[in-house]
């Protein structure tokens, strides 16, 4: 059980932080200074979050690894996020788009996880979903602002939805993992949160003036450690860093 309590907790630190940091490549470059503000404080939120996982997970292993270690000296293999957050930022549309899908997910998934058996799981829970709250109604109003906005802005929009819409399906489908913690009480089985999260998103992107395209086909992988190539380039961004100076302090 330590282990599979060891890789859950990564895997949604991984979540976090890969989203994080596609976030804060957005530093300096955001169409209006409030909203470059907005998105480095979301990464920041997101990079929190990850670090009170990768801490827990840390001591889970006992081994004296350290949240450094679990976020700089783990390879793409060893990653255990969904595709959707490591997808490339594109325009603003396209990020937008990407952190909607995720925000209305991991509002869900947050709640259900306060209700974890395990205490420090659904203290981050608690703490994390004050933050998530705002994230959702930021990438939401977005939403329906581009997507009921210009010509332009709409068809933007529009392809940003299609081109991410096969990433969604991953967030609410179970894997083994899943189903183990949550039989333990500790977890959440995502597939119950799918009901909820596909009227969330229907009803915003209905708002927005913006089509769920119809094909039913869905991407998967990155909770059981297969990836896109975008991790590999996040990566060697991210942990360069520690890799060329070790010993470093997050």
């Amino acid at each position: 059980m330590r282990q599979s309590l060891l890789t859950y907790t990564l895997s949604l630190g991984d979540n976090s932080m890969i989203l994080g940091q596609r976030l804060g490549e957005w530093c300096g470059h955001g169409p209006i200074l409030e909203v470059d503000m907005a998105l480095t404080n979301i990464s920041l939120d997101l990079f929190g979050q990850a670090r009170s996982y990768m801490q827990y997970a840390a001591e889970v292993e006992g081994k004296d690894r350290t949240e450094d270690d679990m976020a700089f000296l783990r390879d793409a293999r060893e990653f255990r996020n969904v595709l959707l957050v490591e997808q490339d930022n594109g325009d603003f549309a396209h990020t937008i788009v990407r952190q909607f899908f995720f925000d209305a997910y991991h509002q869900l998934f947050l709640k259900a996880l306060c209700e974890s058996a395990d205490e420090r799981l659904s203290a981050i829970a608690q703490k994390s979903l004050k933050e998530v709250n705002y994230h959702l109604r930021f990438s939401s109003e977005w939403t329906i602002r581009l997507g009921d906005g210009t010509e332009e802005s709409h068809q933007r929009m529009q392809a940003a939805v299609e081109a991410l819409w096969p990433y969604t399906g991953e967030l609410c489908t179970s894997t083994a993992l899943d189903i183990e913690m949550a039989d333990l009480g500790i977890g959440v089985d995502v597939a119950e949160l799918k009901a909820a999260y596909d009227q969330r998103i229907a009803e915003v992107l209905k708002e927005a003036t913006l089509t769920i395209p119809e094909s039913g086909w869905q991407q998967t992988g990155g909770k059981e450690g297969k990836h896109t190539e975008q991790l590999g380039f996040i990566l060697t961004e991210l942990q360069w860093m520690q890799r060329a100076y070790p010993g470093q302090k997050w």
